[in-house]
């Protein structure tokens, strides 16, 4: 059975693949949103968690 790539004549070169790999990225970038910050006092308390378990081990 012969696979996606069978025919050497459809393959694209690297630089094609990296040019394609980079736009799609460059649009994936654009079209995902930021995740929100945490509200400052929850920011605090997650610190605080963090440098408890760094402390207990």
């Amino acid at each position: 059975m012969a696979g996606p790539f069978a025919n050497d004549s459809e393959q694209i070169d690297r630089r094609t693949s990296r040019s394609i790999c980079d736009a799609v990225g460059e649009r994936l970038q654009q079209s995902l949103r930021p995740e929100p910050r945490l509200p400052t006092h929850l920011e605090q308390l997650l610190h605080r968690l963090a440098q408890r378990e760094r402390e207990s081990h």
